[in-house]
């Protein structure tokens, strides 16, 4: 099957980031039919022109192209391989991608499993937040057989900016580990800088134009640092599904034998957020956290309107 018409897409997940990304399809012509566990988080889709679906078996029926977004390993087992999961459904020559933050040994599984009712099987983990997911520029890594993953450039396109092919499946999944080993320190650098500034009796904003741009610039900063300071910790993507990435971050490094003494920390520390009720805000609340480790309440901007 050639990508050249457009198809029909089963859409499992449309929480934050996974309706924007459904939003893109429809908008690029693709006939979609969705599934999520809050129908009205597709309410908005279907009123586009999305057909809403019961279960994740009903998505695949009829789908050229199964895709799912959701949030833990637990959810990617459950809408494939359960009762009333796609992969059972899915007619052979059709492909599942899966875009969730997941176990790279559970990629290799679906691929396996797939593979023997002549379906293919893609990891492809975006990085870009919401704001990525809003704008179409996600980082796709892509994990599963060339050819396949090649079938379908124009729908990563259509979704994200930088779309690479990693390798072989459960490569996609190991490529979203590093990155978010990258972002887990890198975090910690943001946050202690401002409060390090905030302490200090500087103007936070000011101090944003001097670093921002210079060799201590980071995406976290520049995107994050301007909520952080603003008091603002909605999320574009929720300290528990980061609390869970870690995890499979040091759990592939104990099977590696690998030391990551940076990760460790970072991980304790959101874990430390998450028991102070932290678990659905966003990865950059952990100010909020290393405040308190110093006896501080965190206003941001809001001191320099006092």
């Amino acid at each position: 099957m050639n990508e050249l018409s457009p198809q029909t897409v089963g859409w499992i997940g449309t929480g934050v980031m996974g309706r924007s990304m459904c939003g893109h399809l429809l908008r690029a012509g693709y006939r979609l039919r969705v599934f999520s566990r809050t129908a009205e988080k597709a309410a908005e889709l279907v009123e586009a022109g999305a057909v809403w679906c019961p279960t994740p078996a009903d998505v695949a029926k009829g789908a050229d192209l199964v895709c799912s977004m959701v949030g833990f390993p637990s959810d990617v087992r459950e809408i494939y391989l359960g009762s009333k999961g796609a992969l059972a459904n899915m007619a052979a020559g059709t492909t599942l991608i899966d875009f969730t933050t997941s176990e790279p040994s559970l990629a290799v599984e679906l691929a396996e499993q797939a593979r023997t009712r002549g379906v293919e099987a893609i990891d492809a983990p975006v990085s870009g937040g919401d704001i990525g997911a809003r704008n179409a520029t996600l980082s796709i890594m892509l994990g599963g057989d060339e050819l396949v993953c090649h079938r379908w450039q124009k729908l990563f396109e259509t979704l994200g900016k930088t779309i690479v092919y990693q390798g072989p499946p459960g490569s996609g999944q190991h490529t979203k580990m590093v990155n978010q080993t990258l972002i887990a320190t890198n975090m910690i650098g943001v946050c202690e800088a401002l409060l390090y500034a905030y302490r200090a009796g500087l103007d936070l904003e000011r101090v944003m134009q001097s670093v921002g741009s210079g060799a201590a610039g980071s995406w976290s900063l520049s995107n994050l640092g301007p909520r952080i300071i603003a008091n603002q910790f909605d999320p574009g993507f929720f300290v528990e599904h980061f609390v869970k990435d870690m995890g499979i971050v040091l759990q592939e490094a104990r099977r590696m034998q690998l030391s990551l003494p940076g990760l460790s920390l970072a991980h304790q520390l959101y874990v430390a957020l998450q028991a102070q009720g932290g678990s659905r805000m966003g990865t950059h609340a952990l100010q909020l956290a290393l405040a308190r480790l110093s006896g501080m309440e965190w206003v941001g901007r809001a001191r320099n309107e006092q």
